[in-house]
């Protein structure tokens, strides 16, 4: 997998398609640093072509009714690619009919004019990590047993990836171990894949949860009784170890284990043969154990709550798995594979996340882990009405206050970036001449030595701007808007 994950640090590829140059060019020039734009004068057939592999966001003009449905031809030609970047439209906010139509054609969204350049870099950057996060699925889905996949786990973070590496390590080895992590990691599902990728993946896998339930339920269900064992054994009934046999024995929150079944547990192991509740007759069993807990094994030995001689049995391999929250990076693969999966499942086409949406996603502590990402995607899915799921699908704990307070502040980042790079690049290209400056942005020279001085944008040699009076005045200027005019 490539490590370009579409972050803020990532460089965005645009590719800029426009029957109008100039303004072409004035909007790559005020994306600034952290976007690489190519620009396409018109919409020649074939020409979509060669960007493929460049290409990370698609933007195309059709401001032009004379180039409508030449625009609309290539956003065709862009979506049968076998990996079609996401596509920008920008088109007149009047033209909602326009709008309807074109989002009909599945692109990534529409862009009024004038745009907001701070609204457009956001827009831009969550196209790209859209884009690659669709790459990284296409390749997982591809792979076989190999790179960021294992088994039904998807994992597109270099901590995930050490994970899988050490599980197919130990798949292979008939070893104890023991995986540790919080609720709703996924540690089952690790389990499952190293029992697969083992030599007893002919043999069946068990799975039993110790959590919350009385010492006589858990010792009947592990070890099984004969009849008359007990009132209501009306009949002999195996456990899960003698179900396990030939295979792999499971046993989740193991912490949970009250400290009887643990000496008991540890019997098992040591002499590989358990006795049935009723029963003096000992069974011999073939199995391999894994178990998994959320807890803390280590305090609760020293507590005394814990054998220690237990923990140190089943803890000859310990893999860990790392909560949501620890690898911001990975949730929009994760919620991609989901929004594929259960729409799918649904019948619905579903195909994106709106940048809000994306955006409240990754923002998101995620108590619940990928289990809780699992449940909110399915649930945004079921409410989605058309191919996007808007931040009103997703529960009110991840939308509520994401606009007012994550955006607000990105927005007032973003603006204060655009006004000092603008104006920064602008006076170097006038040689450091605030007049000229002044004059090329559209602004009165007292507006901008205000902003200069508010913006503490100096020159590298520390030496006075030139171009400097003491008249200058502090008139507004349409830069105050962020607005590319």
């Amino acid at each position: 997998m490539t490590g370009d994950r579409g972050g803020k640090g990532d460089v965005v590829r645009v590719w800029f398609c426009s029957t109008d140059s100039d303004f072409a060019q004035l909007v790559a020039r005020t994306l600034g640093p952290g976007f690489e734009v190519r620009l396409k004068d018109g919409f020649e057939p074939g020409e979509a072509q060669a960007q493929e592999h460049w290409c990370g966001v698609a933007i195309i003009d059709v401001r032009d009714p004379a180039c409508v449905e030449a625009g609309l031809n290539l956003v065709d030609e862009i979506n049968h690619q076998d990996a079609p970047a996401p596509i920008l439209v920008m088109l007149s906010a009047q033209d909602q009919e326009l709008k309807s139509r074109v989002l009909e054609k599945g692109v990534y969204d529409t862009i009024g004019c004038p745009p907001d350049v701070v609204e457009l870099r956001l827009l831009l950057r969550r196209a790209y990590k859209f884009h690659n996060a669709e790459k990284q699925l296409k390749q997982l889905h591809t792979q076989d047993g190999a790179g960021e996949r294992l088994g039904e786990m998807v994992g597109a973070t270099e901590s995930m990836q050490q994970v899988f590496a050490l599980a197919r390590k130990i798949a292979a080895c008939d070893v104890t171990a023991l995986i540790t992590g919080e609720t709703g990691t996924g540690k089952e599902l690790l389990a499952r894949a190293i029992h697969r990728l083992s030599l007893r993946n002919s043999g069946p896998f068990v799975a039993f949860s110790c959590a919350n339930l009385p010492e006589t339920l858990v010792d009947d269900e592990l070890f099984g009784h004969e009849r008359g064992a007990f009132t209501g054994a009306v009949a002999a009934r195996r456990g899960r170890f003698e179900s396990a046999d030939g295979g792999t024995l499971f046993l989740d929150e193991i912490g949970d284990l009250p400290l009887p079944l643990q000496a008991k547990l540890l019997r098992v192991l040591q002499e590989r043969s358990f006795e049935r509740l009723g029963s003096n007759a000992s069974h011999s069993i073939n199995i391999r154990l894994m178990c998994a807990t959320h807890r803390n094994l280590q305090e609760m030995v020293k507590q005394g709550t814990f054998r220690e001689d237990l923990y140190y049995r089943l803890n000859v391999v310990q893999l860990h798995i790392p909560p949501l929250r620890e690898r911001r990076d990975g949730v929009a693969v994760l919620a991609y594979h989901f929004l594929e999966q259960f729409g799918e499942q649904f019948g619905k086409k579903v195909k994106r996340f709106s940048s809000l949406a994306l955006g409240a996603l990754e923002e998101y502590d995620w108590p619940g882990n990928v289990r809780q990402l699992e449940n909110v995607v399915q649930r945004a899915v079921v409410l989605a009405e058309g191919a996007t799921v808007e931040i009103w699908n997703l529960p009110n704990m991840l939308s509520d206050g994401f606009r007012q307070q994550r955006m607000a502040h990105s927005y007032d980042d973003e603006v204060k970036d655009f006004k000092r790079r603008l104006i920064m690049r602008t006076l170097h290209e006038c040689g450091g001449n605030k007049a000229e400056t002044a004059r090329t942005l559209g602004l009165a020279r007292g507006y901008l030595h205000r902003l200069i001085n508010q913006l503490q944008i100096q020159r590298e040699d520390g030496a006075e701007f030139e171009g400097t009076t003491t008249e200058e005045t502090s008139e507004e200027s349409p830069l105050e808007s962020a607005r590319v005019m």
